[in-house]
């Protein structure tokens, strides 16, 4: 059999505008087709363009879509801390504070010593409890406490085991960090203890999973409120440390500055942000100014 062989022109018009005086010319271009090539339909520039511009619509509506289900799972499952970081704002749009004025009262140094001086008796009940003097006794929580009063917080302060640490088993020291911060915020292991000179490292959630077990998932969701000159106090062991915030800022994962012993008697807490991720820390670090029993 004999093959044919075939000779096929597809030809098509361009037309252009040239002038004034004449309306349009008309130029004709022809293409060769061999026989072995499928036929291919040529597009229009006009035809791509929206072809493209629609490609680019329908992308955009599939991003815009999946960034809102992320946001509000997001939001969903950081709710308690949002709430929080929201009612700072509005507090603060409204010049209203949000310091409690019983943690204010621990930030102040006792001025009114105790009296002890012997006391009248007197056989009548009522005339008896008049006599009884302005004593000026604050009660010292049993535990270790952190107390913040610019973000209204009452914390106790857990103890990790170093054992991990000292093993260098990072997993089994995770775990033991998360479950501490289960019951409040922790110090972490290999930094000085309460009470001890040098640097006493405390870290906490800002936000975590709701479904996991602790009340203290959020605990310092508003920690950026705190600012340079505000108090901090802790509690350990009866006594009162009392601190001030001498600085703030936000520092990678992998800087380890702040876990660092220092000569200085200072504080130091950590905590996630932004909040709701593990991107970054928070380092506030504070300075001791005295100590009370």
């Amino acid at each position: 059999m004999t093959q044919k062989s075939y000779n096929l022109d597809k030809v098509y018009t361009i037309l252009r505008p040239l002038g004034e005086n004449t309306i349009l010319e008309v130029e004709t271009k022809t293409t060769h087709i061999a026989p072995h090539h499928k036929y291919v339909e040529i597009k229009p520039k006009i035809a791509r363009k929206k072809e493209a511009l629609f490609q680019i619509w329908d992308f955009t509506k599939h991003f815009a879509f999946s960034a809102m289900i992320f946001s509000v799972l997001f939001f969903a499952m950081n709710f308690s801390a949002y709430k929080q970081i929201f009612q700072v704002k509005y507090n603060n749009l409204t010049g209203k504070t949000i310091q409690a004025n019983v943690l204010q009262e621990y930030a102040k140094p006792a001025e009114v010593p105790a009296k002890q001086e012997l006391l009248t008796v007197n056989k009548n009940p009522a005339i008896e409890k008049k006599n009884i003097p302005y004593m000026n006794l604050r009660v010292a929580p049993p535990d270790t406490r952190l107390i913040i009063p610019r973000i209204n917080k009452n914390i106790p302060v857990v103890q990790v085991s170093d054992a991990a640490l000292l093993k260098r088993d990072f997993d089994a020291l995770e775990k033991d960090i998360q479950k501490g911060l289960e019951n409040g915020v922790i110090n972490y292991p290999g930094t000085s203890k309460p009470g001890e000179a040098g640097n006493i490292v405390i870290t906490g959630h800002s936000s975590y999973f709701p479904w996991k077990p602790g009340r203290f998932k959020d605990v310092f969701a508003v920690l950026e409120e705190v600012k340079e000159g505000d108090k901090i106090i802790m509690f350990h062991n009866q006594k009162k440390y009392i601190y001030e915030v001498f600085s703030t800022e936000v520092v990678s994962p992998k800087n380890t500055e702040p876990l660092k012993q220092t000569k200085e008697n200072i504080l130091t807490l950590i905590t996630c942000v932004p909040v709701g991720t593990d991107l970054n820390r928070l380092v506030v670090r504070a300075k001791l100014l005295s100590i009370e029993s």
